[in-house]
């Protein structure tokens, strides 16, 4: 049912947003908030800094540990659910939209002929496949530097957008690379940032020591999310605000000839039932008066 379909998208969509936006904001406050540490006489041992903080009408002193203070307190806030339910939910519009519709959204024939598993087979893949080869470049000697590291992944990304758009419609080609750099920045959490954190605290309530190194490979990931959420944020906006102009949310198109004046109307195009090539170029129609 597409009215059943518009309404799961449009609930999707907006778990996105808020998600996204809880996602952003806490990890733009932590680096504000690494940026504005500072060290004093009284700090306890194995701090890093503090800072004292005045919001809302109370004040917050926050310290900085670079491994763990000595006792854990017994109530731990984990900044973690927030990048979980924007990646799901934005895979889940992901699939409403693109893999649902792939024929008229995600496979562009004009480029080339595949039948529509195949080219959500070819999403799924660039998806998992991306984050494997990151994983494994920031885990070897190469990834030690994060300047030439990110250098390689901008090259890496540009080779993906030209493939893509060889296979997919170019908002299908746009939305990818976001998707690929957002999962990249998920999978850090769940796959790198949590764990070392919960190895850290394991250590600590086992009376043990923790590594270091720990700390340091988790704020590599936090650091790298952090530089590529505006990318990220860009390439979603840009293919929001695609899609609300084209065919399916609504186009404008002028219909202009001389001596005449054009007026535009919303043209609501029908998903089923047309060619997927006219739907993806647009239905023009306008009303027509003379001057």
């Amino acid at each position: 049912d597409p009215i059943v379909l518009d309404w799961l998208q449009f609930a999707a969509r907006w778990l996105h947003v808020i998600t996204a936006i809880a996602w952003i904001g806490s990890s733009f406050y932590f680096i504000a908030l690494d940026l504005g540490l500072r060290k004093s006489d009284d700090l306890p041992e194995g701090a890093y800094g503090e800072e004292w903080q005045v919001h809302g009408g109370g004040f917050y002193h926050i310290q900085k540990y670079l491994v763990a203070p000595e006792r854990l307190p017994d109530h731990l806030t984990w900044f973690k659910w927030e990048s979980y339910w924007t990646w799901l939910s934005g895979f889940i519009l992901l699939c409403l939209t693109y893999y649902m519709s792939a024929e008229i959204y995600l496979i562009d024939t004009n480029k080339i002929d595949i039948p529509v598993w195949a080219g959500i087979a070819i999403s799924i893949a660039s998806l998992v496949i991306g984050w494997f080869a990151y994983d494994l470049v920031c885990k070897s000697k190469f990834g030690d530097d994060n300047t030439r590291l990110m250098f390689t992944l901008y090259v890496v990304l540009v080779a993906l957008a030209w493939g893509f758009t060889q296979i997919f419609t170019g908002r299908a080609a746009f939305l990818h690379i976001g998707a690929i750099t957002a999962t990249w920045m998920s999978a850090n959490v769940f796959l790198v940032i949590i764990p070392n954190q919960k190895f850290v605290v394991a250590d600590l309530k086992a009376g043990k020591t923790p590594d270091a190194k720990y700390g340091q490979i988790a704020k590599q990931r936090s650091t790298h999310n952090n530089y590529l959420t505006l990318p990220v944020i860009f390439f979603m906006l840009r293919t929001a605000c695609v899609r609300h102009l084209s065919t399916r949310q609504g186009q404008l198109m002028p219909a202009r000839t001389a001596k005449r004046r054009s007026i535009f109307l919303p043209v609501r195009a029908c998903r089923r039932g047309q060619d997927a090539r006219a739907v993806r170029r647009g239905v023009p129609l306008a009303i027509r008066r003379e001057s």
